[in-house]
């Protein structure tokens, strides 16, 4: 089953910038009638500090930015619109729906990811300059996922992307030229490495998966050249290609240009299970690096003894020269669905499956050298697509709504993800169960790493 990551919503100029903007005189009022807490937060977010940095000189070519040092603080961009109203409609009925309405603010106003796919070459370039001169007057690292790859999702529920490969190198230009000597962390096209055109069961396979590595190494080669920007390239995730299996693909993919790789960007998998996934794919690398043969490397589903002895045989590279990995830590709090045995002929596991709740919060202090960053890839409470689990729909049989398409806001999921968050969001009482209590499981803490700043606050 392959675990198929959903297009966000393109990231336009207006609203991921933080400009100081009056609310309309609706939402004003609309604030008056919320308890204080919730709309102080409200209000908080959504008059941000102005930027106007003048723009930097073109960007200069020079070596490779190294891996994450001295713990940045993480970008910020303003919030799909639709979370705003969901909680201005929360906060005006009190109680433990108001509570609900700051736990959709401080989701929000947390640390993720800003998607870019689809825009024109120039758009692009204008959206990742504001995004990064804006980032650069609030002294903070943005993250940029880009989703622009001809025949992205072998062309199902987020079809779209660059019409061919001439196309893609043109938008990547105009990426590099929006981002300048300006600090970026870039997600590199989620699935294009672990979902293959060769793997989509669709004609000329051979051609377009040459092409798909042609052109993520054009992506790495011309965005790895930027001074302070670090490339991470697609591994999928723990539960899908063994370490054998996608450390080829890496190698191909020009993992050697590249700051390091990311893994399960959307999904579910746990921190642990990422953390061990990418020990071993970094290791691999290295091994790989020194002569040694993939094949050989063991694998994140084997006995954990026996692959630490073999790394200890087989990988002498020290930490820093190693290739280093972030993970996407936004929905997995619960780590992933397990679907109701013999229910579904394809449950769909990793589309919008209920239950699950957010994970730590953003942080580059994950106390593991080789471990850069936990980020919030996945923009958390927009959804994954149209779920049907084998059934004809259009309902999700598993929730009994029709799911909103890919990229647009789900409220129901977004309440599950704040109130299932694991650690809490909030404190007790403000976002927990309805009687104050944490939830089932959930564990102490605000999943923010010692030092590092409260998105919430």
């Amino acid at each position: 089953m392959r675990p198929v990551q959903p297009v966000p919503t393109p990231s336009p100029d207006p609203r991921h910038r933080r400009r100081r903007r009056p609310l309309h005189r609706r939402g004003t009022l609309a604030l008056a009638a919320l308890p204080p807490l919730a709309a102080g937060v409200i209000w908080a977010v959504t008059a941000g500090p102005a930027s106007g940095a003048p723009e930097p000189p073109a960007p200069a070519a020079g070596p490779p930015a190294p891996a994450l040092t001295g713990s940045p603080r993480l970008y910020t961009p303003l919030a799909n619109p639709d979370a705003y109203k969901q909680a201005l409609k929360l906060g005006q009925a009190g109680g433990r729906v108001g509570r609900d309405a700051v736990g959709i603010i401080g989701m929000v106003r947390t640390p993720h990811a800003v998607w870019y796919g689809d825009q024109t070459p120039a758009a692009v370039e204008k959206d990742a300059r504001a995004v990064t001169r804006d980032a650069e007057v609030d002294g903070s690292m943005p993250v940029l996922a880009l989703y622009n790859m001809p025949g992205r999702d072998c062309s199902h529920y987020s079809a779209g992307g660059a019409s061919n490969t001439a196309e893609y190198k043109a938008w990547i230009d105009g990426v590099a030229k929006g981002i300048g000597k300006r600090d970026a962390l870039v997600v590199l096209e989620p699935d294009s490495l672990a979902l293959l055109p060769s793997e989509c069961g669709q004609g000329d396979a051979k051609e377009k998966t040459e092409a798909r590595y042609e052109e993520v190494n054009y992506a790495v080669s011309t965005l790895a050249a930027l001074r302070n920007t670090r490339v991470y390239l697609d591994t999928g995730h723990a539960g899908w290609h063994d370490v054998a299996g996608i450390v080829p693909r890496l190698v191909k993919g020009g993992i050697k240009n590249a700051t390091g790789f990311y893994t399960n960007a959307s999904n579910y998998q746990t921190d642990e299970a990422n953390s061990w996934y990418g020990k071993l794919i970094s290791s691999c690398l290295a091994h790989v690096d020194a002569g040694g043969k993939a094949e050989d490397c063991p694998s994140q589903k084997g006995p954990k003894a026996a692959a630490e002895a073999w790394i200890a045989e087989n990988v002498t590279t020290p930490p820093g020269s190693m290739k280093h990995f972030v993970t996407d830590t936004s929905r997995n709090g619960r780590g992933p669905w397990t679907p109701p045995a013999g229910k579904y002929t394809e449950p769909q596991d990793w589309c919008n499956p209920p239950g699950r709740g957010l994970g730590v919060r953003p942080t580059t202090r994950t106390g593991d050298p080789l471990h850069d960053a936990k980020l919030w890839i996945k923009t958390p409470g927009e959804s994954d697509g149209l779920c049907l689990r084998g059934t004809p729909g259009p309902k999700d049989p598993e929730r009994g709504t029709v799911d909103p398409k890919a990229g647009d806001w789900f409220p129901e999921q977004a309440l599950e993800l704040v109130r299932l968050a694991n650690p809490p969001l909030l404190p007790p009482g403000r976002a927990g169960q309805p009687d104050g209590r944490e939830p089932e499981g959930a564990s102490a803490g605000s999943g923010i790493a010692e030092g590092e700043p409260d998105p919430g606050r």
